[in-house]
């Protein structure tokens, strides 16, 4: 008997011939929903033969013995197989099975040479393999679905499609075998059910309303809009809703209903900031997973770089919940799952089966990109091209859900497709629901000074500035000991504990002036009297507006009255580079031209058209790329946030008591020390990342020599060090003579 795999914790080898059998099957159940199960199940059927080469069976055996080796080609005898019966192209899905996808042009080569130099061996294996295996191969060669030919990029995609498909097929069937329980752990009930519109409708009619009984009814209508445009078919949507219109909680309604109307498998909620997400994966968790029902399986996973998929609870014991997320963010098999857009897409264009598995899992399900206009214009075409995919050919709908929607129809690669409209007629509701002033005062540079004198005005006030220098400057001229402050330069965990405290002053009517930079623009329910912000991107103003009187309930003197947004020009502030100058510069354009009116949506739709007509939507030429088949350059050209900072990690205790605090430190410490430990071992790290993750602060890449050198990083494994130098409770991240890291 030939055997796939090495023995299993019950001492038992994996039969080769059921390996083969029990994937295929398994890729033609993933290929099915879009047309492809017939090539997926053929593929997964051949992706091992190689295995029935005599000196892979004696590599096997070696293994069993605890010698280290590396063994011989496997992938070539399938690979050869494919390209006979299908063509190369999909033989290159075998090839990548465990290194990734080729470019076309290298895997050519690969193959032309493992055909000559590996004849004799690829034919022994497909000999074995037919005699092992009596219907190795189609009677009839098997067919393509129609939209899978209709052009390069297009081919392309597919291509991916399959490949996730074959890959996740080759994980799952390979965990079965090694670890049963883990494989029984995966949630088999892992699509949206009846039960689940259930639950959250429930949930909905025992809202408590809390805003002005006009905001509570706009609301209300929404949600019913919602649900009615759920009886559509699918396809591209628009949700566009005021901040504060309840888009959180509508969204999901449609998204749950539209599944159940139409057969739709799950809901994927992709978001650009890590502070909504985490805001969001709490409001889905309380309807789906209320207390009482923790012990039972999840619904709802969190997939992004700070949740917690660790195995472990905090005894060090093995938790089936958290081992159960862990198992689910591999795949995305599961009804519900909040990620962040540079997850979703960075995997869309990844060319490693570990980032790719999980994409056959996105055909018929209900994508909802919050915050859409977020997305970054340089990667916009292949963004919008992949959509386009998706919604066209894999029975996928696609939400596009802000309070300033891009006009995405005026650009070339989204002209013929039309998206509609979820709330009719939305402009109303920007007028019903107008509850700030805007407060333009941008005509001159203003100082920090006077500045810090118009949020003293308030006794609660936010300002929000552009850059975390421009923060710390104000709140030095604001000389309030009792001001907080909130951006990268505090690490999760403290801004989390910040957030908490600044959410108490406002509920119990306390003194409350907060310094922030862009971190809590969106997605973070606050709600001052007066908000500040410095003149940026036309979006990110009306996001810091969608701070000030969010719920609708301030009154001056017993009588309803607007918040306030004050617009000013910091006369020594900063501004970001690139996409973002570029978008406040058009919004300093705007202002020229008259003071924009921030409850036009049109407004927005011609400030974006100017966004997008000034940029190049396809910089890294990533099109081009895939037209080529080359997709290890698609993946290292897409890139949604460059990578140009290291981590560094603080000892940081919300603690008061001096002894308490220390234990937490000292966990950090323990944590660290079994990282350094373990440096060679991938999963343990990634794991102990992910633990450390909550306490890290980035740092600009060019100054971590410096710092280092100085004596304020002490290097634990590459890209992450321990934080030396002075961590301050309101301040954050410091260095030495006081001086706060750029």
């Amino acid at each position: 008997m030939a055997i796939a795999h090495t023995k299993n914790y019950a001492g038992v080898r994996h039969d080769l011939v059921q390996h083969l059998r029990d994937t295929a099957q398994l890729a033609y159940r993933f290929g099915e929903a879009f047309g492809a199960g017939d090539i997926s199940y053929w593929l997964a059927l051949w992706h091992d033969i190689g295995k029935h080469n005599p000196a892979f069976q004696e590599y096997l055996t070696i293994r069993e013995s605890g010698e280290m080796v590396v063994g011989p080609d496997h992938k070539a005898a399938g690979a050869w197989l494919a390209d006979q019966h299908l063509g190369g192209y999909f033989a290159m899905i075998i090839a990548g099975h465990h290194g990734g996808l080729q470019a076309e042009a290298d895997f050519n080569v690969w193959l032309a040479n493992r055909a000559e130099g590996d004849r004799l061996t690829i034919e022994e294996c497909v000999r074995q393999s037919r005699i092992a295996i009596p219907d190795l191969e189609p009677a009839i060669p098997p067919t393509l679905p129609a939209f899978a030919s209709l052009d390069e990029r297009t081919f392309e995609f597919f291509l991916r499609m399959v490949y996730s498909c074959v890959v996740d097929a080759d994980y799952l069937d390979t965990e079965r075998h090694f670890s049963r329980m883990r494989s029984r752990l995966r949630y088999k009930q892992n699509v949206i059910e009846e039960r689940h519109w259930q639950q959250f409708e429930r949930n909905q009619n025992a809202l408590i309303k809390e805003g002005s009984p006009t905001l509570d009814q706009a609301r209300d209508e929404i949600y019913q809009a919602c649900l009615a445009a759920a009886e559509l078919e699918p396809g591209f949507f628009r949700l566009s809703v005021p901040t504060g219109g309840g888009k959180t909680r509508s969204a999901l309604g449609f998204a749950l209903r539209h599944a159940m109307k139409h057969n739709l498998k799950r809901v994927i909620v992709a978001i650009p900031y890590l502070s909504i997400t985490e805001q969001t994966t709490k409001v889905y968790r309380d309807i789906f997973e209320p207390e009482v029902a923790k012990a039972q399986v999840p619904v709802v996973l969190e997939h992004y770089s700070s949740s917690d998929a660790g195995k472990e609870n905090e005894n060090g014991k093995v938790d089936p919940r958290r081992e159960w997320l862990h198992l689910a963010a591999e795949n995305w098999d599961t009804p519900i799952v909040v990620t962040t857009t540079v997850q979703l897409f960075e995997s869309l264009f990844a060319s490693t089966p570990g980032r790719c598995r999980k994409l056959h899992n996105l055909a018929k399900s209900v994508i909802i990109l919050d915050e859409a206009q977020m997305l970054p214009a340089h990667l916009l075409t292949p963004i919008l091209d992949s959509l386009k995919q998706l919604c066209a050919h894999y029975g996928v709908s696609v939400v596009i859900s802000t309070a300033t929607q891009p006009d995405y129809q005026a650009l070339p690669i989204f002209r013929d497709t039309p998206a509609r409209e979820i709330v009719p007629a939305p402009e109303r509701y920007f007028r019903s629901l107008k509850r700030v002033q805007y407060v333009w005062r941008t005509h001159r540079p203003a100082p920090w000074v006077e500045i810090a004198g118009w949020m003293k005005v308030e006794q609660q006030a936010l300002a929000v500035l552009n850059t975390k220098l421009d923060a710390l400057a104000l709140l030095d001229a604001l000389d309030d000991p009792d001001a907080l402050h909130l951006s990268t330069l505090l690490c999760g965990t403290h801004r989390t504990a910040v957030l908490a405290e600044v959410k108490w002053r406002l509920a119990n009517k306390q003194p409350c002036h907060l310094v922030s930079t862009q971190v809590v623009e969106a997605g973070v329910n606050l709600d001052f009297p007066l908000a500040l912000r410095a003149l940026g991107p036309l979006d990110s103003i009306l996001q810091v507006g969608g701070r000030a009187n969010r719920e609708g309930l301030l009154e001056r003197d017993g009588v309803p009255c607007l918040g306030r947004l004050i617009i000013f020009d910091p006369g020594a502030g900063h501004l970001p580079t690139g996409d973002y100058q570029t978008r406040t510069d058009i919004t300093s354009s705007l202002c020229r031209q008259g003071k924009p009116d921030m409850n036009d949506p049109n407004v927005f739709s011609k400030y974006f058209q100017r966004v997008y007509g000034n940029a190049d939507l396809d910089a890294n030429h990533i099109q081009v790329k895939r037209f080529e088949f080359d997709y290890p350059r698609v993946a290292e050209r897409f890139r949604m946030i460059e990578d140009e900072s290291e981590s560094v990690v603080v000892l940081y205790s919300a603690k008061d008591e001096q002894e308490a605090a220390e234990r937490e430190h000292q966990k950090i410490r323990d944590l660290l020390a079994e990282l350094a430990a373990n440096a060679a071992n991938a999963a343990n790290q990634r794991e102990l990342m992910r633990k450390l993750q909550p306490f890290t602060v980035a740092i600009r890449a060019g100054w971590v020599g410096e710092y280092t050198r100085r004596g304020l990083i002490a290097p634990v494994v590459p890209g992450l060090g321990l934080w030396q130098g002075k961590y301050h409770m309101v301040r954050g991240l410091m260095a030495d003579s006081e001086l706060t890291l750029p």
